[in-house]
């Protein structure tokens, strides 16, 4: 296939095995781990976890990135649509509370296949994405997925840049957000957990309270209150390519986690405030090809 799934369009040809363009993805779906997630928000993971399969290769950059062994050097398996859809049973049968698919962008092409048979289980589908999507890929999932989980890492362009290499994705991200809420509408709950909807994270950076005030203010201003969840993340760890980036190589204080939380309180936004414990590697899954 010549590609243009994400915003770079970078015409990529991906065959079975190789590939070609940014992500360095072969046509194949390449995963590194699929197992029960714990770690996810209560309403996506629940009491038994979430079925999270990760994905190799990224359609971003990310100076900070926790995952560099997939997103940047491919390690994974490539499976056939089959085996991937053996994947999903295998996590069902083992009590997953959801599907949930995670960096999927530059492989939705064959996920809107596979997802065209039924879901093991009757699972929701939970697509958990950087957010940096264009939205006319994203209509090929029109009734394939059930609650979306997209990042909104930053909503200026020269620190998208900076952090991410794509000047582009407040712009893209944000259209892709808006695509999804069109999809799948307000929020919808069963037993406690998500089973329909748009759910928004957003990791504070050190230094960048104020990215996270004008992200939440969009938010705020792009939907109704409480028709989306937002969760604000405070679990950023200085790991990655962080020699060009001293700002970043220290933790979040817990001052930029109070602040940043105090604003998402007066904007009135439903969801999640992670704590501080949570940052740290011991976070970081195995990628070791459990589960495949």
């Amino acid at each position: 296939m010549i590609c243009s799934l994400c915003p770079r369009q970078c015409g990529a040809l991906r065959d079975e095995c190789h590939g070609e363009g940014f992500c360095q993805m072969p046509d194949r779906p390449v995963c590194a781990r699929a197992a029960l997630h714990l770690w996810e928000e209560p309403c996506i993971s629940g009491e038994t976890g979430a079925g999270t399969v990760f994905f190799s290769g990224c359609t971003l950059r990310c100076v900070f990135c926790q995952n560099a062994p997939i997103s940047r050097e491919g390690f994974g398996k490539p499976l056939t649509d089959d085996e991937l859809y053996a994947v999903f049973q295998r996590l069902a049968d083992q009590g997953a509370a959801c599907i949930e698919l995670v960096t999927p962008t530059h492989f939705t092409h064959a996920l809107a296949r596979v997802l065209e048979r039924p879901v093991p289980g009757g699972l929701p589908v939970v697509w958990n994405s950087g957010g940096y999507e264009r939205a006319e890929t994203l209509r090929s999932l029109e009734g394939k997925v059930d609650v979306y989980l997209p990042d909104l890492k930053y909503v200026t362009p020269a620190i998208a840049e900076k952090y991410s290499g794509a000047a582009d994705y407040p712009e893209a991200a944000q259209a892709a957000i808006l695509e999804m809420f069109r999809q799948r509408g307000p929020v919808r709950w069963s037993g406690g957990l998500l089973k329909n909807g748009v759910l928004i994270r957003h990791l504070i950076l050190p230094g960048q309270v104020n990215e996270a005030k004008r992200v939440m203010d969009w938010v705020a201003d792009a939907f109704p209150s409480g028709a989306v969840l937002f969760s604000l993340m405070a679990q950023y760890t200085p790991v990655g390519e962080l020699d060009g980036f001293p700002e970043l190589r220290r933790p979040l204080r817990p001052s930029e986690l109070r602040a940043a939380r105090e604003y998402m309180e007066n904007l009135g936004l439903a969801g999640y405030v992670q704590e501080l414990s949570s940052a740290g590697t011991d976070c970081i899954p195995a990628f070791d090809l459990t589960g495949l």
